[in-house]
């Protein structure tokens, strides 16, 4: 097999946090990572969807914790406080 070097220019902290958000999904570098996308765009077998991702970033490590046993509460069908809007359910992870 013939192998070719590609050269992508990216900012260093773009490559500090896709190595990161690699490593995360089981990846051992970020170059078999690139080498797996690009083998399945190859195929035809990549499907892309690019979405905003809302992201609290003004919350408490308490509220966290609350927010995060409320997910699981609620992933295993556990009943959590009925709440009527999303800033009433937000003062419950504030308490």
């Amino acid at each position: 097999m013939q192998r070719v070097i590609l050269q992508v220019p990216m900012s260093k902290e773009l490559k500090e946090k896709a190595e990161a958000a690699s490593f995360d999904l089981g990846f051992s570098s970020l170059q078999e990572t690139i080498r797996v996308i690009l083998g399945k765009l190859s195929r035809k077998e990549l499907n892309i969807r690019i979405e905003e991702v809302e992201e609290i970033t003004h919350i408490s490590p308490k509220a966290e914790k609350k927010f995060k046993k409320a997910v699981e509460d609620i992933k295993a069908g556990r009943n959590i406080t009925k709440t009527e809007s999303v800033d009433e359910f937000l003062a419950l992870l504030r308490e």
